[in-house]
């Protein structure tokens, strides 16, 4: 059994209960008292990019930092971690978004955590495995701003119904992509934020030339994210130079000493 695999049969099966506990008349329920999300595309788009908090120089790439507790590829990272503490050092560091892991058996996350990293003011993608219009509003009642849609989880019906989902909530969907054919898939589907995952989610082996070789295929008015493998600044400015309007970096903050900093560094602040 792949990765891949095994987290899809995890996560149906947690879908499952949470359906019998919470149902879809309560979520939407929980969706009256909230605000408007904010928009990943407009934080996404420009000026590129200064986060919250940073009076830095626009710097071409925007950047959406993740909070991860762990990874399956590359264990726990830090179990204790305080989304609301990392979230903040995000928005001084210059994050255009915040990702959070919600994944609780392999990632260690929850939507406790995505709740928490509202705190800092910045447009909040959930990353998980979206499977079901069900996640699509229990997301968006967690405040949600937008989610992860991964084309190879999903049939083209299931990935179209859950964009139209993400529509109706006026909440944007990141579809992520591996290959050439799932790249068709996802503009077939409509989606207008695409991320290339430099990581085979069945072998969890990197390759940053993949959202390079991709970058061509990607349409002017679609919003291009390098996901995976990016930890330095000289990465950061060759996936920009292919094509990338932003990229996601999790385990690099995550793992150092001062996020903001680094944040900074990757954001080519001096």
């Amino acid at each position: 059994m792949s990765y891949l695999t095994e987290m899809l049969e995890s996560t149906r099966t947690r879908l499952a209960e949470a359906k019998q506990r919470v149902t879809v008349e309560a979520l939407e329920q929980r969706l009256a008292g909230l605000d408007e999300p904010s928009s990943l595309r407009a934080a996404l788009e420009g000026p590129q990019t200064r986060g919250a908090g940073s009076a830095g120089p626009q710097t071409g790439v925007a950047v959406i930092a993740e909070i991860k507790r762990a990874s399956p590829s590359a264990g726990v990272f830090d179990a204790n971690l305080s989304a609301t503490e990392t979230a903040m050092a995000y928005a001084r560091g210059g994050a255009a978004a915040i990702s959070v892991l919600t994944e609780p058996e392999f990632f260690k996350g929850s939507l406790d955590d995505l709740t928490s990293a509202r705190s800092a003011g910045l447009p909040v993608l959930r990353k998980d495995f979206i499977l079901d219009t069900w996640q699509v509003l229990e997301s968006r009642a967690a405040g949600a701003d937008a989610l992860l849609l991964i084309v190879r989880a999903l049939e083209q019906r299931e990935l179209e119904t859950l964009l139209a989902a993400c529509r109706t909530l006026r909440i944007d969907a990141l579809v992520e992509v591996y290959d050439e054919l799932e790249m068709t898939r996802a503009l077939e589907a409509g989606a207008t934020i695409v991320g290339i995952n430099n990581r085979d989610l069945e072998t969890f082996e990197v390759d940053r030339e993949r959202t390079i070789r991709l970058a061509s295929r990607v349409p002017e008015n679609v919003i291009l994210v390098g996901l995976s493998g990016v930890g330095t600044r000289s990465e950061v400015e060759e996936l920009g130079a292919a094509g990338a309007r932003a990229v996601l970096v999790g385990e690099a903050l995550v793992r150092a000493g001062d996020p903001a900093a680094e944040l900074r560094a990757l954001r080519g602040e001096s």
